[in-house]
């Protein structure tokens, strides 16, 4: 394999690969965000004012086939389906946001849910995170605050139980799947595994089959087992440097020993920049290849591309040098990597279907339009 660009062998898979893409369903007015943002904000307020920072630099991001589409229509949420179907894309993973009962942005699920269509099969990841304004420079802003407790277990899992029960939600070894965003602002993860799991039964749900997020706020210290989680997803785009003490207790080699192109990779994803912090995409794809190998079972996650400076005019994260060559060739070796499931089926995340403002979406775009959407199914498809 070429080591300065991504690729691999493909391996002879028994079925295609289920390709999951997170889904951001922030593309139409609510009252909360005309509260805090202005009448009318939607994250196409931010998409359009993106600007270039520098020469060469992509921006804005401007749909091209699906338009500044309104999810709170059927025919906008039937296109988007249709799409990820015709490219090989499985299903959605929806952001789900829950703040003690409290919903946002709940509404294009509900509607999915209530009319039964698009056919498209779907799981939700809850975003457990405070809403701040940190797209402002306000992190210490708080909009809607994030709190925990065992009763607020039990109301969460008791809503969630009619959409894990619809017949398209996505499950793995037949378990209804579930992600969490940010696992470590759990107080006691186990205890909210285990009052899941036991409120999944008694609905008669055969268990749920709970998928910790690893992001950059938990870079691969987290065991999904020691927390009752039955697996991890590295997520993408990851930034993070290994973890150095779990490295140093594996084998009898020192780290250089072991991993010989650690140090310069940690030397690489250093920002280019005092404005922003800007990556290359090839960097980002060998922080992937060459972090530690995983001891329990996790899923592969592949990034197309991300600029987030349509939010942040100032301290923005851009990766830059992204192409649908580059992309592929990192999809399908996340493919290879992938362990099958009791079904020979192989799962990858993608992130994202439709993150528009943070430059990061298979979606198709006036610059690059369907050419990530084939990439995408040339995987798929084993082309």
């Amino acid at each position: 394999m070429n080591t300065d660009s991504p690729g691999g062998q493909d391996a002879l898979f028994p079925k295609p690969p289920r390709l999951i893409a997170f889904y951001l369903p922030q593309f139409y007015p609510t009252p909360y965000n005309d509260d805090w943002w202005g009448k009318g904000f939607t994250e196409w307020t931010n998409v359009v004012q993106g600007r270039p920072h520098f020469k060469g630099h992509y921006q804005p991001h401007l749909p091209a086939d699906l338009g500044f589409y309104d999810l709170r229509l059927p025919e906008a949420r039937e296109a988007q389906a249709a799409l990820a179907k015709a490219y090989g894309v499985h299903g959605f993973c929806y952001y789900h946001y829950w703040f003690n009962g409290k919903r946002i942005l709940e509404r294009p699920l509900n509607e999915v849910l209530a009319s039964g269509s698009p056919a498209l099969p779907f799981c939700v990841c809850w975003a457990n995170e405070a809403w701040t304004r940190t797209w402002k420079g306000h992190q210490d802003k708080v909009l809607m605050q994030q709190s925990y407790s065992p009763e607020d277990d039990i109301a969460h899992i008791r809503h969630l139980l009619p959409t894990l029960s619809d017949q398209r939600y996505i499950k793995i070894d037949g378990k209804p799947l579930v992600l969490i965003y940010r696992i470590e602002l759990l107080p006691n993860p186990q205890a909210t595994a285990d009052i899941w799991r036991r409120e999944a039964e008694k609905w008669g749900l055969p268990g749920l089959f709970l998928l910790n997020v690893e992001s950059n706020y938990v870079p691969g210290s987290t065991s999904p087992s020691a927390v009752g989680f039955d697996a991890a997803v590295r997520f993408q785009p990851n930034f993070t440097a290994p973890n150095i003490s779990e490295i140093k207790g594996m084998a009898g080699k020192t780290i250089k020993e072991r991993y010989p192109g650690l140090h310069r990779l940690v030397k690489q994803l250093k920002p280019q920049s005092k404005r922003d912090n800007i990556y290359d995409y090839v960097d980002l794809y060998r922080r992937w290849r060459d972090t530690p190998p995983q001891l329990e079972r996790h899923f592969e996650c592949v990034t197309p591309m991300w600029d987030n400076s349509a939010r942040r005019y100032r301290g923005a994260t851009i990766v830059r040098n992204s192409t649908p060559e580059l992309y592929e060739q990192w999809l399908r070796e996340a493919v290879n990597r992938s362990t099958p499931d009791s079904t020979q089926e192989r799962t990858v995340f993608i992130n994202a279907w439709n993150e528009w403002a943070e430059g990061c979406h298979l979606e198709p775009c006036h610059q690059w339009g369907h050419q990530y959407l084939e990439a995408t199914r040339r995987v798929y498809s084993g082309g």
